[in-house]
């Protein structure tokens, strides 16, 4: 099985490359019709939600993230 990367895009989507699935709310499969690269949207203002259409770039959205190590979780109680 192919590792699967999620890139955050500077002032873009998230693009998500390898071997996954999507699913809805209810557990639902989309039909990704094969692709092995998909790019979510970030900004909110896709037509296609939740896959990015390019709107970012009319809105001006912009995210410049880095990579950063995060705190481990809480315990769950």
């Amino acid at each position: 099985m192919d590792d699967t990367t999620i890139q955050v895009m500077v002032n873009g989507p998230l693009r998500v490359t390898g071997a996954f699935d999507i699913t809805d709310g209810t557990g639902a499969k989309f039909d990704l019709a094969g692709r092995t690269t998909i790019s979510l949207c970030r900004c909110g203002k896709s037509n296609n939600k939740p896959f990015c259409d390019g709107t970012h770039n009319m809105e001006a959205f912009q995210s410049d993230e880095k990579a950063r190590a995060l705190p481990p979780p809480k315990p769950r109680a």
